[in-house]
C-alpha cells in the first residue's frame, strides 16, 4: 500500500491512506509508516509547531493512547536534519459520513488525510476539534481516570477546587476551542473552566502547571486562575523517565481581554486629549533626566496624574499584583522546587556570560542590517553601536562583586499580554515561560527583577504602539512622540514605586541600592537587546523602540557607585 495525492474527497492535495482493518490499525505496521510519511506536511504549517525553520528528516509515532473508540492521543517524535529531536502531541480522530463532511467543509486545516479503513471511507483529523473528545478530556480529569498506552499511561488528577469551579455536576459545559492558537491549544468549557493542551512535550512538570498548582494550593495568591486538574503521561516503570505534563485545567476567569489591549485603549484616549495641545503642550511636560530608582523617591507629579488619568492607578495595581506574586513564590522555603536560593558566583557568572553573548550576537546583526534601516533609525542605531563598550561594561559589573539577594521561581515571560484585565483587577496567566527554551531552563530560579524589567519594557512598547497608530491616522503625529515618552516614564515610575513599596524588606531583593540598580539596569538592557534582535528579524519598522530602550537605560539609569 502507498499514499497518493488526490482530490476525490473534496480536499485537493490531501494524502489518501488505506488499511485493511479498522481505522486504528493505521497506527500498526505496515500502515503506520504511511501515516508517518504524510505527517510532516500536516505538522509544519501548524501554529503550535515551533521549529518551522528546521529541516524535518522524519516524524515517528512513538506513543498511542486510546481515549475514545474513534480518537487516540498520539505522541510524535520529530527528527531533524541537524540538532536534537522534539516531541509533540497530536490527538488523532477518525470520522466518516456526515461528521467527516462537516469537518471537510468547516475545518479543512484539521484534516490530516483521507483513510479507507476496510470498507469504510473517512478522514483522519486533529481530534481537538471534536467536542466529544474535548468533553472526554474534562471527564477524564474530573474522575481521575487512567488510560493505557503502548509505552506508558495517561493519568489524570483533579485539583481540590474542581468541584467548586465546575459547579452543578449535571450542568453541561459545552467545549469551545479558542481561536488564538499559539504554542498550545486551549479549550474553554462554558464560562467555568479552560484546558490548555501542551503541544510540545518535554519530560518533567510544565512550569505553567507547576506554578499554577503551587499558587492555588500552597499560597494565598488569588490573582491567577485557580488550578483544577492535570493530565500527565507516565512512562512504564521499567522505561524510566519523569512524568510529562500533557494538559492543564484551570478555572476560567471572565475578563475584558488582556492588559495589552486595555492599555492601548487607554492610550488612544490619552493621545486624543494630547493632540490639541501638540508641540506647544509637549514643551511643558515634566521629563526629568534621572533614573527610575531616583524618580520613585517622590510621588508622581500632579501634571502626570492629570494628563495620564486613571491608568496610573492601573499601573500601581499591576505593580502591587506583581509584588504579591513574587512574595507568594518566595513563601515555601521547605519546598525544593520553590525554596528561594541565594545568588552565587556561578549564577552571576552564567548571567553575565548569557547577557554578553546575546549582546555580541545582536550588535553584529545590527551592523549587518544597518544599511536596510530607515534614516532616522540609522541615527539611533549608530549611537547604540557607539555604546557597545558601555553596554558590555554594564553586564561586566554583574561579576564585579557578590550580590546579596535571593533567586526564586518567577513568571519568566512577563508582559502586558500575560495579564488579563477583569474590569476591576488583573489576573496573571501563562507561567510556561518562553516555550522555545528548554524546560529545565524555564524552571530555573532567577531574580524577580527580570519580571519587573519585562513589564517596564512592555509599557514602553505599548506607548509606542499607540503612538505609531496615531502617526498612521495623521501625518502630524510625530509631534506626539514626547507625549509617548512622558506616558511611559510616569507609568513606569508608578508601577515600580508601588512594587518596591509592597516588597520592601523582602530578602529576594538586594538591600544595597547599588546592587538593586545594577540588576534592574542589566535586566532592562538585556530585554531591550533581545527585542532589538527580534525587531531586526521580524518587524524592522519597530526597531526604534528597543534602540531607544537601550539608549534610555544607558543614559538615564546610570548605576551609582557602591
Amino acid at each position: 500500500m502507498s499514499h497518493v495525492l488526490h482530490d476525490t474527497a473534496g480536499l485537493p492535495n490531501v494524502p489518501a491512506l488505506a488499511t485493511d482493518g479498522g481505522w486504528e490499525t493505521i497506527f500498526a505496521e505496515p500502515a503506520r509508516k504511511m501515516l508517518e510519511a504524510v505527517l510532516p506536511d500536516f505538522v509544519t504549517p501548524r501554529r503550535w509547531f515551533g521549529s518551522k525553520a528546521r529541516v524535518i528528516r522524519s516524524i515517528l509515532i512513538v506513543e498511542t493512547v486510546p481515549i475514545l473508540p474513534a480518537a487516540y492521543l498520539v505522541v510524535l517524535r520529530v527528527e531533524y536534519a541537524e540538532g536534537t529531536s522534539e516531541s509533540y502531541v497530536l490527538p488523532v480522530g477518525f470520522a466518516a459520513g456526515m461528521q467527516a463532511q462537516t469537518l471537510r467543509q468547516e475545518r479543512p486545516a484539521a484534516v490530516i488525510a483521507t483513510l479507507a479503513a476496510g470498507q469504510e471511507l473517512g478522514i483522519l483529523y486533529d481530534a481537538i476539534w471534536d467536542p466529544q473528545f474535548c468533553e472526554e478530556l474534562l471527564a477524564t480529569i474530573k474522575e481521575g481516570r487512567r488510560y493505557h498506552g503502548t509505552g506508558g499511561d495517561l493519568v489524570a488528577a483533579a485539583g481540590s477546587s474542581l468541584p467548586r469551579l465546575h459547579g452543578d455536576a449535571k450542568q453541561a459545559l459545552p467545549p469551545v476551542l479558542l481561536g488564538v492558537e499559539q504554542s498550545n491549544t486551549s479549550v474553554r468549557y462554558g464560562d467555568r473552566l479552560i484546558l490548555k493542551l501542551y503541544r510540545r512535550l518535554e519530560a518533567g512538570a510544565n512550569p505553567d502547571q507547576e506554578m499554577g498548582q503551587f499558587l492555588s494550593e500552597q499560597t494565598h495568591f488569588a490573582n491567577t486562575p485557580p488550578f483544577a486538574g492535570v493530565l500527565e503521561f507516565r512512562p512504564r516503570e521499567r522505561a524510566g523517565g519523569e512524568p510529562t505534563t500533557v494538559a492543564f485545567l484551570q478555572g476560567f476567569v471572565p475578563n475584558q481581554g488582556d492588559a495589552w489591549h486595555y492599555t492601548l485603549t487607554s492610550l488612544a484616549g490619552y493621545f486624543a486629549a494630547a493632540r490639541p495641545q501638540g508641540e506647544a503642550g509637549a514643551q511643558e511636560l515634566a521629563m526629568p533626566q534621572a533614573s527610575l530608582l531616583e524618580l520613585i523617591r517622590d510621588e508622581v507629579p500632579t501634571q502626570a496624574e492629570a494628563l495620564i488619568g486613571p491608568y496610573l492607578a492601573s499601573a500601581r495595581l499591576l505593580g502591587r499584583r506583581t509584588a504579591e506574586l513574587h512574595l507568594a513564590l518566595s513563601s515555601a522555603p521547605a519546598d525544593p522546587a520553590f525554596a528561594p536560593e541565594p545568588f552565587s558566583a556561578a549564577f552571576q557568572s552564567d548571567l553575565h556570560q548569557s547577557m554578553r553573548g546575546l549582546t555580541d550576537r545582536i550588535m553584529n546583526l545590527l551592523r549587518a542590517r544597518f544599511e536596510s534601516l530607515a534614516a532616522a533609525d540609522q541615527a539611533e542605531a549608530r549611537r547604540v553601536l557607539a555604546l557597545e563598550g558601555e553596554i558590555a561594561t554594564r553586564f561586566d559589573n554583574l561579576v564585579s562583586r557578590p550580590i546579596q539577594a535571593l533567586r526564586l521561581r518567577i513568571h519568566g515571560d512577563y508582559h502586558l499580554g500575560q495579564v488579563l484585565y477583569t474590569g476591576q483587577d488583573f489576573m496573571i496567566i501563562d507561567f510556561e515561560g518562553e516555550p522555545a527554551r528548554p524546560l529545565g531552563e524555564r524552571r530555573m530560579k532567577r531574580s524577580p527583577l527580570q519580571d519587573v524589567a519585562g513589564m517596564l519594557r512592555s509599557f514602553h512598547y505599548a506607548a509606542y504602539a499607540a503612538y505609531f497608530a496615531q502617526k498612521e491616522e495623521d501625518a502630524a503625529g510625530p509631534e506626539l512622540e514626547p507625549w509617548a515618552r512622558f506616558w511611559h516614564l510616569w507609568v513606569s515610575v508608578a508601577y515600580l514605586r508601588t512594587y518596591l513599596h509592597v516588597v520592601n524588606g523582602a530578602a529576594f531583593l538586594p538591600a544595597a541600592a547599588y546592587d538593586l540598580s545594577l540588576l534592574l539596569d542589566a535586566y532592562l538592557l538585556e530585554k531591550a537587546v533581545y527585542e532589538l534582535g527580534y525587531e531586526l528579524n521580524n518587524r524592522p519598522g519597530w526597531v526604534r523602540i528597543p534602540l531607544e530602550g537601550i539608549l534610555d537605560t544607558i543614559g538615564s539609569h546610570s548605576t551609582p557607585h557602591p
